[in-house]
């Protein structure tokens, strides 16, 4: 794929998928059925739709109502894996609690059909009506970017197969996606605090003994939240919870919705016979100041669900990331180095009118398309654009 075509090519892929980073500008308000927005214009009364149907959790709602937003762009069949029997093999020959979530946490990687799936269940307001619920579809690998017993980071790669309207195969579309970064008893995190910003929170060892802090970094490696959590393994159930926390609005709600600006609640991975399944449980809140009354506008649940495929092949991304990977990890180390340094920081949405994913990856779309890498450049430019997005005061930005 050419440079120039490769950041206008990562709209596209992002437009078509997936719960945290898809990008839905370009719908038109019907595309989404009723929104709760700060002008509140459109109502379920605007669908004019005669006819009902049951919608979990709403009962009979207008049939418009039932149909979800999201992506719509169809993919080539995936052959699922066999279910394997729980706990897993490698679960239940570790030999400590330590060691059984270690086992948890690799048995995340692998290749997937991923399907993201979210329903608003209330609001607090008295304008609020039902809302379509949101879908989206995926097929991605994960791999173990890293594994120092005590730390583990996985990172998450699009390998889309998209069938053509004329029936033929594209050539797989490769994506850098989010990643994961897993640290045992963790004392030193940065958390989310509204208004695109992060601060340091010290933890006292005793309030993390056995914990695990999921960081998930944005597709970009700039971050998105951090959390403090714990795996239970009890019989064949091998489930971590995490800590209530705040996390930024993702694109498929601040897109649609622009009266509040924080998902408040608790996340939870549960290992299944299929792969491994990612529940939300999301409250809507309005950032507001520590000394002020919380307003909450409505609360959602969500279901991502991580299904092993055997096919179709997602080995692209081995070549994607044997070209880029040397870029990608000078850019964690950047942020790496920003972490040791700032104990509160905020981040811009644009500089230059550009975003921060667009300038990595067309830094990395150089390097994929053969441009060889020198370490010291690549390193300076990871650096020097991080740095350039960094700012002390808070931003109204959307991630």
């Amino acid at each position: 794929m050419k440079n120039v075509f490769y950041v206008p090519m990562v709209l596209i892929v992002t437009s078509l998928l997936s719960g945290c980073y898809s990008t839905s500008e370009n719908l038109s308000e019907a595309d989404y059925g009723s929104r709760a927005t700060t002008s509140g214009k459109e109502t379920v009364a605007d669908l004019s739709i005669p006819s009902s149907t049951y919608v979990f959790g709403w009962g009979s709602l207008p049939v418009g109502l039932a149909s979800p937003r999201g992506g719509t762009t169809q993919g080539t069949p995936v052959e699922l894996a066999l279910a394997r029997k729980l706990p897993l093999v490698e679960i239940a020959a570790a030999a400590s609690s330590f060691e059984k979530d270690r086992a948890a946490i690799l048995s995340l990687a692998g290749d997937y059909k991923t399907s993201f799936h979210f329903m608003e269940t209330l609001g607090l307001y008295p304008e609020h009506e039902p809302t379509r619920p949101y879908h989206s579809w995926a097929t991605e690998e994960i791999r173990v970017l890293e594994d120092r017993r005590d730390f583990i980071s996985l990172q998450h790669t699009l390998v889309m197969h998209f069938e053509m309207d004329d029936g033929s195969i594209m050539a797989p579309m490769v994506m850098k996606h989010w990643r994961q970064d897993w640290t045992y008893e963790d004392t030193d995190l940065h958390t989310f605090r509204g208004s695109a910003s992060w601060s340091r929170e010290s933890r006292e060892p005793e309030s993390v003994s056995g914990g695990w802090s999921q960081a998930v970094w944005q597709v970009d490696d700039s971050p998105r939240y951090e959390v403090i959590g714990r795996w239970t393994h009890d019989g064949n159930r091998s489930i971590w919870t995490g800590e209530n926390s705040w996390r930024p609005l993702p694109r498929r709600e601040y897109s649609v919705r622009d009266d509040y600006d924080v998902m408040e609640g608790f996340h939870r991975i549960v290992i299944v016979p299929t792969g491994w399944i990612h529940e939300q449980n999301n409250w809507k809140r309005v950032a507001g100041d520590a000394s002020e009354a919380p307003e909450y506008r409505g609360h959602e649940l969500g279901i991502d669900r991580y299904e092993r495929i055997v096919s179709p092949s997602l080995d692209r991304s081995d070549s994607y990331w044997e070209k880029t990977g040397p870029y990608w990890r000078e850019v964690r180390e950047a942020w790496k180095a920003v972490y040791e340094k700032w104990d509160h920081f905020s981040l811009k949405s644009k500089v230059e009118n550009r975003s921060q994913f667009e300038y990595h990856f067309e830094y990395a779309a150089k390097l994929e398309g053969g441009e060889p890498y020198d370490p010291a450049k690549g390193a300076a430019f990871a650096r020097e654009t991080i740095e350039s997005f960094l700012t002390e005061a808070k931003e109204k930005a959307q991630y």
